[in-house]
């Protein structure tokens, strides 16, 4: 489903809180079509970089473009509704309602509303674990299934992008391998990804192009195929 067409561009963008400086000068593109993944430790300004994206937190500085349009300083529901979704960090969802309820939240946007019932179908269909436990509270379950309600979540809003932060945080092994495996199904149906992750193997392994933060900037990027697990390493931790 890779295409030429630039989906996400983000151009020289500064994010603050207060004197803090948590985002300079990033730059970053994704292309329709690919996954793309976003790599470094515990505070290299990865989350910040979603927020920015996702309208959650406003740059100072710089340009963020999606499908050509200027979404710079746009609400979160606006975004949204422009067609970009995201999986926040640990799997959040709403404890104190059922699976379904969770899901029906997700296709709020007016033309998710629309297709609601097909949306419902598709995310059951890739997530057969949501439809057995669709009325039980989501607080209930276990920490990969609450990962997929939170993508199931998201694809109800049929978005065009998915930013989906810290994928394998605190998952077993088999539980993060079957998630990238609906990563890379829900992805040849047309999604485009964008995935922040610690874990360097499985990021380059399952994405197209790779960028390395640390500090708040991007200090490494390119192909994932062409870009070493060593190099990588030592961007990641600033060797």
């Amino acid at each position: 489903m890779t295409s030429n067409n630039v989906l996400l561009k983000v151009e020289g963008i500064d994010v603050s809180y207060g004197d803090f400086q948590a985002l300079r000068k990033v730059k970053l593109e994704v292309k329709e079509g690919t996954v793309v993944s976003v790599i470094g430790a515990n505070g290299a300004g990865k989350s910040t970089l979603f927020q920015a994206i996702s309208g959650l937190q406003k740059p100072s500085e710089g340009k963020i473009s999606f499908m050509n349009n200027d979404i710079t300083g746009c609400l979160a529901h606006e975004i949204v509704a422009q067609g970009i979704s995201m999986v926040p960090e640990g799997g959040r969802v709403f404890p104190g309602l059922s699976v379904l309820e969770n899901l029906i939240i997700g296709s709020y946007t007016k033309d998710a509303r629309k297709k609601k019932t097909k949306l419902l179908r598709r995310t059951y269909d890739l997530f057969p674990i949501l439809l057995e436990k669709a009325n039980q509270l989501a607080g209930n379950l276990s920490g990969g299934q609450r990962q997929m309600l939170a993508i199931g979540r998201a694809l109800m809003s049929d978005p065009k992008l998915i930013l989906f932060d810290e994928v394998s945080l605190g998952l077993a092994p088999l539980v993060v391998k079957d998630i990238y495996k609906q990563i890379e199904a829900i992805n040849q149906e047309g999604t485009t990804f964008v995935l922040v992750e610690q874990d360097v193997r499985r990021s380059l392994r399952a994405s197209e192009m790779s960028y390395v933060m640390l500090a708040g900037e991007i200090v490494l990027s390119g192909k994932s195929s062409e870009l070493s697990e060593e190099s990588v390493r030592k961007a990641y931790f600033g060797i």
